[in-house]
């Protein structure tokens, strides 16, 4: 149906500048998205093979060169093209897109898979929070489980994938934080070519680092204003409380040290010693990175959140100092320029999430579409490492996007992390 922005042309009248919307199935057509500008001979071709008798151009987006062109075909006794007729022809599913339907599929099922684990570790997380000093023995052995299960699977996996978990993986429990610490702490170790066994200490440490925030009153500890200087030292105790916590249910030296320097920072500023480079433990400044990193897109007031985008830029920009230089150089390319759970703007306008991280060009991750044809159940996941055409324009704040875009891509109020660290990913093959 045309509008006031729109009109039907006959295929034979489509020429390189126009802006077309192809009134079909996202699946019946062999383009990344239904709604393009022509820019090439080749497209033209491609769309007259659709079988479609008439195709509907946006005006306001075409080119004002190729309209007046246009324009003079059609004062030339151009065909006039019906602006309403018989359903248009189904035509059949050509190879490229089975091809791209099947893959599209099959990172589908990726991802679900990716939320079913996710669903579960938090399970485990949720257990350990509400039992670990009632029943110690039986929750350090889920911990352990847990992160034996991520070691085998990072540590020993040639490639690995960090996704953003979708609203439905999850509630937004604040125990998420230990969950995403560990996560991103892991997939560093897999970087830094740690051994399975440190990698372990990681893990758990980086799951309990704040294990002493059961002795911080909740009005302290989830307050939203400001802290008094009596209310931050207080805070700042729970290094210090889980320590002594995690002696008392037996939680092993390298472990504690990580508890007790997890907010130490390499220029000395961090608490509760002071310490200064080489002084924290090494497994230590990983986790006090990844902890800075998830505080600043996580903090209690959420109002102040950060985007990944924006939580990542600052920390290289302006609080490189505080870090361990190679671990945060690390966390950069796992986190890519744009972190998922990014939103973004594409070259050709169209809004999107990142979804997951593409280690291998940081500039080209994958992301979830906003397209108000497609449901958004079925919304397209697009790799722009397939897409060379298609860029990241600029990052978005979810504030910033209208209600419908936000509905649809559903950014969560907290960025949460999982992995999928299986061989290799069909997807990018």
């Amino acid at each position: 149906m045309t509008t006031a922005d729109s009109r039907y042309v006959t295929p034979d009248q489509l020429r390189s500048g126009l802006f077309v919307h192809l009134d079909l199935p996202w699946f019946k057509h062999p383009f990344t998205f239904s709604s393009f500008r022509i820019v090439s001979q080749s497209q033209i071709t491609e769309i007259r093979g659709l079988g479609l008798s008439r195709v509907r151009i946006d005006l306001t987006q075409s080119d004002d060169a190729a309209l007046q062109a246009l324009d003079a075909t059609e004062a030339a006794d151009e065909p006039a093209v019906a602006e309403a007729g018989a359903a248009e022809p189904v035509p059949e599913v050509a190879p490229e897109v089975a091809e791209r339907m099947a893959r599209l599929t099959e990172r589908r099922r990726r991802v679900s898979e990716v939320e079913r684990a996710f669903m579960k570790a938090a399970n485990v997380m949720r257990n350990i929070n509400q039992n670990l000093f009632a029943q110690p023995q039986v929750c350090l052995e889920e911990v352990g489980g847990l992160v034996g299960e991520m070691v085998a699977a990072l540590l020993d996996s040639p490639e690995s994938t960090l996704h953003v978990m979708s609203e439905k993986a999850g509630g937004e429990d604040s125990y998420y934080h230990g969950l995403n610490t560990s996560v991103l702490c892991m997939m560093l170790a897999k970087d830094l070519g740690l051994s399975n066994e440190a990698g372990h200490i990681l893990g758990v440490g980086a799951l309990l680092h704040d294990l002493g925030h059961v002795d911080i009153p909740d009005k302290v500890l989830k307050k939203r204003d400001a802290l008094t200087r009596a209310e931050q030292d207080l805070r700042n105790m729970h290094c210090e409380y889980g320590v002594k916590r995690g002696a008392q249910i037996g939680l092993s030296k390298p472990v504690l040290k990580i508890i007790a320097q997890h907010h130490e920072y390499a220029d000395g500023t961090g608490f509760p010693a002071r310490l200064k480079g080489e002084q924290i433990d090494p497994l230590a400044r990983i986790v006090a990175l990844v902890n800075h990193y998830d505080n600043l897109c996580n903090p209690v007031d959420l109002t102040k959140a950060l985007t990944p985008h924006e939580a990542l830029s600052m920390m290289f920009a302006q609080r490189r100092q505080k870090f361990d230089a190679k671990v945060l150089q690390l966390l950069v390319r796992r986190l890519g320029v744009y972190p998922p759970g990014t939103i973004v703007v594409l070259s050709n306008d169209v809004i999107a999430m990142v979804s997951s991280v593409n280690s291998r060009s940081p500039l080209r991750p994958c992301v979830i579409l906003h397209d108000p044809d497609i449901p958004k159940d079925e919304a397209m996941i697009l790799d722009l490492e397939q897409e060379s055409g298609i860029n990241i324009s600029k990052s978005l704040r979810p504030v910033q996007l209208p209600a419908d875009v936000y509905d649809y891509l559903s950014p969560r109020k907290r960025v949460t992390y999982f992995f999928d660290a299986e061989q290799s990913d069909p997807a990018r093959s």
